[in-house]
């Protein structure tokens, strides 16, 4: 029914259909980007994310990226304003003087207008569950990866938890991924698809806090994988010495996205929160350009979640920003280039060859162009990465600052700083829009504006004037007028102006008053949209899957909640994490999809040669730890144990 505001004039009538029904055949699909802070959420919605996750003060798996609630509070209303989510990371486990403050967090977080948080403890499952009546409406929760979700049988437990999504193991392949779906198909699956690999599955990986206090599990990870390591034998024969035998590439699935869209993945998520903000740009821009090609050739099978389209003010290039070189992982199984034994650091992008030394200078045989400034790097012959700044150019000769002694004719050049390519990210702004489709017409005494957004949102505004014949024509300063909205998160998408209204005079003041009003009355449509998508779980208990006897850390135990929880679910132990001191001889440290014995290429199994070693084999890190390694070939799986 229309709404009156008899001081004005105005007459506001709304008509609203809701986003997720625009196509009832399409599948929703979701752009997933970092945020470590305001700035870099708010420059990942502009670059094309359908949402965005961000850590709190506390309890995200990523200590050292953590957000004011304030912050959070303002990437909400921005993220909001486009249907983007935020989701908050809670994905650490809890010990029992925190759970209090991890509620508190929680409903402050529900406050502030996040639409989900991710969790690993399940101690808050089971706070929910004793205390839903004080707790009032709470995000939707989904499960982290750190919850190591690699079956069926898992997502189906979770789900049936009370958990809507689930963040599957970056492990997984496309077919794997694919028979979860079909097994469970009332769960929204997140899967990985750029950014830093874990060696380990993620949630089973104790290595930083045995040899370095520094929990994963508590969001302290110390890169034990990104270390150099020896590899010996039973015989102590050294197989491999000083190398990053665990550093792996990173991941890249840039042209595998339909692949993981058919396997019935709903989310993709970009890894980063450690990340700077021309990272999140250049990566959020090229998937999102990548996600919209394939929606419209889709035929409606597909549509994004977000609305407003991004326009950058550059190329992206996945290649011109942080990366350890690429992967698609275990994608469409086994491989062979997954590992980069030289360095845990970022090359860049491959730009050639050197060619021709001469005194301080040198040049490149390739096609790249340079700048002053850029950083280069190379693999030296003792196989450690070398790298260097570019202080001046001329056509394609080189001058490095200091020119490096081990640089040899011939040696492969990467660019991990492009000067140019980061000076037009810096430039790259605001570029997110909302194409708005208006339309003018007149009502006997009275003018309508009605404006319509994606096809789902419709307002329109009626103003009672005194209607004035033209004398001249009006239809351009009308169009002019409605389609200044510079300064809303709006643009012109067209505007038609119906015969007998452009044939009257309106003042332009009016019009811009119309304008306003119309910009206002969507912003509240969508708002109001944006408040009232609570995701819905069906439920279905479930038995849980067990780890292991022997190896009871593997429930991340670390509050009394979470021993509750677990008995609940007919747990018997009540051994604690890991992280509390718990005893076992040789711990099980990580546990692997990659394997080392492939990596090198001795797999019989698929093909390889066959080792002359004497197994079990040991990696020996600089400090004199050893750690054997155990490989489960029935399982296709490298666990690594402590020695010490």
């Amino acid at each position: 029914m229309p709404i009156l505001c008899s001081a004005t004039g105005l007459i506001i009538t709304y008509i609203k259909k809701p986003h997720t029904t625009l196509t009832k055949l399409s599948r929703t699909i979701e752009l997933l980007a970092p945020a470590g802070n305001l700035a870099c959420g708010i420059a990942a919605i502009d670059h094309g994310a359908d949402a965005v996750y961000i850590g709190a003060e506390r309890f995200g798996a990523r200590a050292a990226a953590g957000n004011t609630l304030e912050d959070i509070g303002k990437l909400c209303t921005y993220a909001h304003k486009f249907l983007a989510r935020v989701y908050v990371t809670v994905n650490t486990i809890l010990y029992d003087n925190e759970t209090e403050e991890t509620l508190r967090l929680i409903r402050h977080l529900a406050a502030a207008g996040v639409d989900a948080i991710l969790v690993q403890d399940m101690a808050i499952v089971e706070l929910i569950r004793e205390r839903r009546a004080e707790l009032g409406t709470l995000p939707a929760l989904h499960a982290s990866t750190q919850t190591d979700n690699r079956t069926p049988e898992k997502v189906r437990w979770l789900r049936g938890l009370g958990f809507n999504r689930v963040v599957l193991a970056r492990e997984l392949s496309a077919a794997e991924i694919a028979a979860i779906h079909r097994a469970v198909p009332d769960v929204e699956l997140e899967v990985f698809v750029h950014g830093a690999l874990c060696v380990s599955y993620s949630g089973v990986c104790y290595a930083s806090q045995h040899c370095f206090g520094r929990s994963a599990n508590r969001g302290e990870c110390a890169q034990f994988c990104r270390l150099q390591f020896d590899l010996l034998d039973a015989d102590n024969r050294v197989i491999e010495r000083g190398r990053h035998l665990l550093s792996l590439k990173d991941m890249n699935r840039y042209d595998d996205i339909e692949t993981l869209l058919d396997a019935g993945a709903v989310s993709l998520k970009i890894e980063g929160r450690l990340k700077n903000i021309e990272y999140v740009k250049n990566v959020t821009a090229a998937y999102s350009a990548r996600l919209d090609e394939i929606v419209a050739k889709s035929n409606g099978k597909y549509r994004r979640s977000s609305i407003g389209r991004s326009r950058c003010a550059f190329t992206p290039n996945l290649h011109k920003t942080f990366n350890r070189g690429f992967t698609d992982y275990f994608l469409d199984g086994r491989r062979h280039d997954i590992s980069s034994f030289d360095t845990p650091k970022a090359r860049g992008e491959f730009v050639g060859t050197v060619k021709e030394i001469r005194g301080g200078s040198f040049n490149v045989a390739g096609t790249a162009t340079f700048a002053n400034g850029d950083g280069l790097c190379f693999i030296n012959a003792d196989h450690r990465l070398e790298g260097f700044r570019v202080n001046k150019v001329l056509n394609n000769r080189l001058f490095p600052q200091k020119m490096p002694a081990s640089l040899r004719s011939g040696m492969p050049l990467w660019r991990n700083s492009d000067m140019d390519f980061e000076r037009q990210l810096a430039r790259s702004g605001n570029c997110r829009k909302i194409p708005v489709d208006i339309r003018m017409s007149r009502n006997d005494d009275a003018f309508v504006l009605t404006a319509c957004v994606d096809g789902a949102h419709r307002v329109s505004v009626r103003f009672d004037d005194e209607v004035q014949k033209a004398q001249k024509p009006q239809r351009d300063n009308i169009v002019r007028q409605l389609s200044k909205l510079g300064n809303t998160v709006y643009e012109c998408a067209s505007v038609e102006i119906d015969t007998s209204a452009a044939e009257c005079f309106i003042p332009s003041s009016r019009l811009a008053d119309m304008r306003r009003a119309m910009t206002e009355k969507l912003d509240d449509v969508i708002a109001k949209e944006a408040l009232h998508r609570a995701d819905v779980v069906k439920g279905g208990k479930a038995p849980m899957p067990l780890y292991p006897a022997g190896y009871p850390y593997l429930y991340n135990i670390s509050n009394s909640a979470a021993r509750r929880f677990y008995r609940r679910e007919g747990l018997d132990s009540d051994v604690a994490a890991f992280e509390q001191g718990t005893s076992v001889p040789h711990p099980l440290v990580m546990q692997c999809r990659y394997c080392l014995r492939h990596a090198l290429g001795f797999c019989v199994k698929n093909g390889g040669r066959r080792p002359s070693w004497h197994e079990p084999l040991y990696l020996q890190s600089a400090d004199g730890r050893r750690f054997r390694l155990q490989f489960d070939c029935s399982k296709c799986q490298m666990n690594i144990y402590a020695e010490d």
